[in-house]
């Protein structure tokens, strides 16, 4: 079985839209695109090379229409990601030019994914297939990267799904521009109970 490994920038409001580029995803009229620009530093480039390592790759149709028109051209900077398999859910879309893409149907082609044997499965993006991830609970780690910015509206990582679940945080560091980047492993159910004083 596969470990699929959620991977997400996002503000202290929960925003995932669009961290890279002003036009990198303007749905919803959002125009705080390029929200991360100004914080990058040694600590951020060092996960981002760490994150970067060879895996497989599981997109959203838009995240993949982005990462498409993009990094077939970048391959310098980012080169697992033009090797690696990528999967992408998608009912429009059957074909790309670019190498190692698959389409899939379906939540029942992702579980087929998860039960094979491979590399592990990253997700970059892609909100609404996360939430479908979220909401079977298939989401095995949590890779995120939580940014000093409220910004209000925009797609967010988790908004309104059915799943609770508890986490275990498994390494953390704090960049020297503020940024949390902290790493979380599914750990089993969520334990309720009543505070003493």
């Amino acid at each position: 079985m596969r470990t699929i490994t959620v991977l997400s920038m996002l503000t202290l409001d929960g925003v995932m839209q669009a961290p890279g580029g002003t036009e990198e995803d303007t749905s919803g009229d959002f125009k705080y695109g390029g929200w991360t620009v100004s914080y990058g530093d040694e600590i951020f480039g060092e996960a981002m090379k760490e994150e970067m390592k060879p895996a497989d790759y599981l997109l959203g149709r838009k995240t993949f229409e982005i990462f498409e028109s993009y990094w077939p051209q970048h391959s310098e900077f980012w080169p697992a990601i033009n090797d690696g398999a990528k999967y992408v859910l998608s009912q429009t879309r059957e074909q790309s030019d670019w190498k190692n893409t698959n389409f899939i149907k379906d939540l029942e082609a992702i579980k087929m994914l998860k039960n094979s044997e491979g590399a592990t499965i990253q997700v970059w993006g892609s909100s609404e297939l996360v939430h479908l991830l979220l909401d079977h609970d298939l989401v095995d780690e949590l890779r995120l990267k939580i940014y000093p910015l409220i910004l209000g509206n925009g797609r967010k990582l988790f908004e309104n799904h059915g799943l609770s679940a508890a986490f275990s945080l498994t390494e953390s560091q704090v960049t020297s521009k503020g940024v949390i980047v902290a790493t979380y492993k599914r750990k089993g159910k969520v334990i309720t109970g009543n505070v003493e004083v």
